[in-house]
């Protein structure tokens, strides 16, 4: 009788483990599947520090794996049309169909604002630089090609330039911030529809320019040689120590770069619709504001399976919501309310490719009554006062 006693202990307890060993790996299974949830997605580089920190932040606690390569916004959208890519990051909209569903492109809209700025190295010299709007389009054209040239000495009395050549740098790759700098270059200087450099994101420079990739490489550049001059994005300016120069705006104010500057550049669009964004801060008006400012934008599919869109959802509410306190804190622009409420109202128009009910469940933000008819980005309207690219 003991002996049997002893063997149902046995038998119990060999159940038991065998049955915590089951659940154990249950559990496990179930881990590693909510784990191979993930998105993929690259593309610009002036957003790259940001996508990082939101990373970073929104994965804590999640069974979620995403990631972002700072590849330049040409790159990201190319790899995002060939099927490789869950969203790409680009500081240009993409092409679109309008509402066109059988294209690869889907919602897009911008998650953020940067600055670019013009950035140089004189020693001696530090953040007084000022530069007038027809004379750093001249810079970057080569018809002024040394610091101490009446027309930059006219504009800094009082500072000491040196006798020396401009060393000019620009961005290699197809970029979203060349786009920008281009852009706003032909909004604002008759000689830059002249001189042949052109607008886009790999325009035609000249010769004398020396030519590094992203945003980091022309940083380095810059950094790395005495008589430097070059455009990036502010928060990379600042991360590098780079001294940036004081820009004359529309108004004939002089303003540097700041969140306060860049706030003021982009109040002034918030109430467009999101197919009016990308021409409406070419040259933005206002004694206070930064002349040369960009949206960032995400490019997301017209579908996903519903464990991945549940993913998207989520990320996108992130970003656009407590997401945009960290965009400040590395140096961007936050987002208008209104931008960022369009560009939630956009995400509803996804669809789930498997048909699951209530993938759109983790969606915030209430629907805009115009909601379907924000993703168009074909035909955007004129800024006044701009000639457009």
């Amino acid at each position: 009788m003991k002996s049997s006693s002893i063997r149902s202990r046995a038998a119990i307890g060999i159940f038991g483990a065998l049955f915590g060993a089951l659940v154990l790996l249950v559990a496990n299974i179930g881990a590693s599947n909510a784990a191979e949830i993930s998105l993929h997605g690259a593309g610009a580089t002036f957003p790259a520090p940001l996508y990082s920190a939101w990373i970073e932040r929104f994965q804590k606690g999640r069974h979620a794996a995403i990631s972002y390569e700072a590849v330049g916004s040409g790159e990201g959208l190319a790899r995002f049309g060939e099927g490789e890519l869950d969203f790409a990051g680009s500081d240009v909209p993409a092409p679109t169909t309008g509402d066109d569903r059988s294209g690869g492109v889907g919602p897009q809209f911008p998650i953020t604002a940067g600055m670019v700025t013009i950035a140089y190295n004189l020693p001696g010299v530090g953040q007084r630089l000022k530069l007038p709007r027809a004379v750093y389009a001249d810079i970057f054209l080569g018809r002024i090609r040394r610091w101490d040239d009446p027309r930059i000495a006219a504009a800094n009395p009082g500072v000491r330039l040196p006798a020396r050549d401009i060393l000019v740098t620009a961005r290699l790759d197809a970029s979203g911030t060349t786009f920008a700098f281009t852009s706003h270059l032909w909004a604002i200087s008759p000689a830059w529809t002249e001189g042949g450099v052109g607008v886009g994101k790999k325009p035609n420079w000249p010769a004398f320019v020396t030519l590094a990739k992203g945003n980091e490489g022309v940083a380095a550049q810059i950094k790395s040689r005495e008589g430097a001059i070059g455009y990036v994005e502010f928060g990379y300016a600042r991360r590098s120590g780079l001294a940036v120069a004081t820009l004359e705006n529309k108004d004939g104010k002089f303003v540097s770069p700041s969140p306060e500057a860049g706030a003021a550049a982009i109040n002034q669009s918030s109430y467009l619709g999101i197919e009016n964004l990308k021409a409406s801060i070419l040259d933005p008006s206002g004694a206070g504001a930064y002349p040369i400012v960009s949206y960032s934008w995400l490019i997301l599919r017209w579908d996903y399976p519903a464990e991945k869109l549940r993913l998207v959802n989520a990320f996108v509410d992130y970003i656009l919501g407590d997401g945009q306190k960290v965009a400040l804190d590395l140096g961007y622009v936050p987002l208008p309310a209104p931008i960022a409420y369009r560009g939630r109202a956009m995400i509803s128009r996804i669809f789930p490719s498997e048909g699951a009910e209530g993938a759109l469940a983790t969606t915030a933000g209430p629907k805009t009554p115009d909601a379907s008819k924000a993703g168009s980005m074909d035909a955007p309207a004129k800024p006044k006062g701009a000639a457009k690219p």
